[in-house]
């Protein structure tokens, strides 16, 4: 069994916790867990779909030359 939990030990809890918070509202409660779930999974399905297609322009990218100037400031570098 569950680490020496029993059957009739997870019955009684589930009639403390249904008495506590009323079986509509453990109803509600399950499916707004189910929905945040959903949302979660797509989200996540979302971001890698994103991630690929960045990864896939910065490869293209990685063959440019950008033209630019660089200054070096005076003071910028520290002596220890």
């Amino acid at each position: 069994m569950l680490s020496g939990i029993s059957i009739w030990q997870l019955l009684i809890l589930l009639v403390v916790v249904a008495l506590v918070f009323g079986t509509k509202k453990l109803g509600t409660l399950g499916s707004d867990l189910g929905n945040a779930i959903k949302g979660f999974r797509s989200a996540m399905r979302e971001e890698e779909a994103g991630s690929l297609s960045n990864e896939s322009a910065n490869k293209q990218d990685k063959g440019r030359v950008l033209d630019g100037e660089v200054e070096k400031k005076e003071g910028s570098s520290r002596q220890a």
